[in-house]
Protein backbone atom coordinates (compact mmCIF):
# COMPACT_ATOMS: atom_id res chain seq x y z
CA UNK A 1 0.00 0.00 0.00
CA UNK A 2 2.64 2.49 -1.07
CA UNK A 3 4.81 2.23 2.02
CA UNK A 4 7.61 0.96 -0.20
CA UNK A 5 8.10 1.87 -3.84
CA UNK A 6 8.18 -1.71 -5.13
CA UNK A 7 7.05 -5.14 -3.97
CA UNK A 8 10.65 -6.36 -3.98
CA UNK A 9 11.68 -3.54 -1.64
CA UNK A 10 8.81 -4.48 0.67
CA UNK A 11 9.84 -8.15 0.58
CA UNK A 12 13.45 -7.20 1.41
CA UNK A 13 12.22 -5.13 4.36
CA UNK A 14 10.27 -8.16 5.62
CA UNK A 15 13.29 -10.42 5.29
CA UNK A 16 15.44 -7.92 7.21
CA UNK A 17 12.92 -7.80 10.06
CA UNK A 18 11.81 -4.21 9.54
CA UNK A 19 8.09 -5.03 9.44
CA UNK A 20 6.52 -6.38 12.61
CA UNK A 21 3.08 -7.19 13.99
CA UNK A 22 2.58 -7.71 17.72
CA UNK A 23 6.34 -7.88 18.21
CA UNK A 24 6.85 -10.63 15.61
CA UNK A 25 8.71 -10.15 12.35
CA UNK A 26 6.55 -10.75 9.29
CA UNK A 27 7.33 -12.82 6.22
CA UNK A 28 6.66 -11.39 2.73
CA UNK A 29 3.81 -13.88 2.20
CA UNK A 30 1.88 -12.77 5.30
CA UNK A 31 -1.78 -11.94 4.60
CA UNK A 32 -3.47 -9.08 6.40
CA UNK A 33 -7.00 -8.80 7.69
CA UNK A 34 -9.15 -5.75 8.31
CA UNK A 35 -8.24 -4.24 11.68
CA UNK A 36 -4.64 -5.52 11.77
CA UNK A 37 -1.98 -3.09 12.96
CA UNK A 38 1.65 -3.40 11.93
CA UNK A 39 4.86 -1.43 12.38
CA UNK A 40 7.42 -0.47 9.76
CA UNK A 41 10.92 0.62 10.77
CA UNK A 42 12.50 3.12 8.40
CA UNK A 43 15.72 4.43 9.88
CA UNK A 44 15.19 5.42 13.52
CA UNK A 45 11.42 5.90 13.09
CA UNK A 46 8.81 3.19 13.74
CA UNK A 47 5.70 3.95 11.68
CA UNK A 48 2.48 2.22 12.73
CA UNK A 49 -0.43 1.54 10.37
CA UNK A 50 -3.90 0.05 10.71
CA UNK A 51 -5.59 -1.85 7.87
CA UNK A 52 -9.07 -0.45 7.13
CA UNK A 53 -9.90 -2.34 3.91
CA UNK A 54 -8.23 -4.84 1.61
CA UNK A 55 -7.61 -4.40 -2.11
CA UNK A 56 -6.68 -6.83 -4.85
CA UNK A 57 -5.16 -4.18 -7.11
CA UNK A 58 -2.50 -1.49 -6.83
CA UNK A 59 -3.98 1.78 -5.58
CA UNK A 60 -3.45 5.38 -6.51
CA UNK A 61 -1.90 7.51 -3.78
CA UNK A 62 -5.16 9.40 -3.22
CA UNK A 63 -7.02 6.18 -2.35
CA UNK A 64 -4.56 4.90 0.27
CA UNK A 65 -6.25 6.70 3.25
CA UNK A 66 -9.43 4.71 2.55
CA UNK A 67 -7.53 1.43 2.94
CA UNK A 68 -4.90 2.21 5.59
CA UNK A 69 -4.62 4.64 8.52
CA UNK A 70 -1.33 6.02 9.84
CA UNK A 71 -1.44 5.72 13.64
CA UNK A 72 2.24 6.48 14.27
CA UNK A 73 2.94 7.70 17.81
CA UNK A 74 3.65 11.46 18.14
CA UNK A 75 7.06 10.81 19.74
CA UNK A 76 8.14 8.91 16.59
CA UNK A 77 7.03 11.80 14.38
CA UNK A 78 8.99 14.15 16.64
CA UNK A 79 12.11 12.03 15.99
CA UNK A 80 11.51 12.46 12.27
CA UNK A 81 11.29 16.25 12.66
CA UNK A 82 14.46 16.34 14.77
CA UNK A 83 16.33 14.30 12.15
CA UNK A 84 15.15 16.68 9.45
CA UNK A 85 16.31 19.72 11.42
CA UNK A 86 19.65 18.11 12.24
CA UNK A 87 20.28 17.55 8.53
CA UNK A 88 20.26 21.27 7.90
CA UNK A 89 23.71 22.67 8.49
CA UNK A 90 23.16 26.31 7.64
CA UNK A 91 24.19 26.24 3.97
CA UNK A 92 21.65 27.11 1.33
CA UNK A 93 20.55 24.26 -0.87
CA UNK A 94 22.38 24.12 -4.19
CA UNK A 95 25.32 26.32 -3.18
CA UNK A 96 27.76 23.45 -3.61
CA UNK A 97 30.76 22.56 -1.50
CA UNK A 98 32.38 25.11 0.82
CA UNK A 99 35.17 27.17 -0.70
CA UNK A 100 38.62 27.39 0.89
CA UNK A 101 37.58 30.65 2.51
CA UNK A 102 34.39 29.02 3.88
CA UNK A 103 36.41 26.09 5.21
CA UNK A 104 38.88 28.39 6.96
CA UNK A 105 36.03 30.34 8.54
CA UNK A 106 34.41 27.11 9.73
CA UNK A 107 37.69 25.84 11.19
CA UNK A 108 38.30 29.21 12.87
CA UNK A 109 34.81 29.18 14.36
CA UNK A 110 35.20 25.63 15.63
CA UNK A 111 38.63 26.28 17.13
CA UNK A 112 37.29 29.40 18.93
CA UNK A 113 34.35 27.34 20.20
CA UNK A 114 36.56 24.50 21.55
CA UNK A 115 38.83 26.83 23.57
Amino acid sequence: MRIYKTRSMAADACKKGRITMDGQELKPSRTFHVGDTFSVRKGPIHYTYQVLQLSENRLGAKLVPEYMRDITAPDQLELLELARIAGQNGRDRGTGRPTKKDRREIEQFLSDYEE
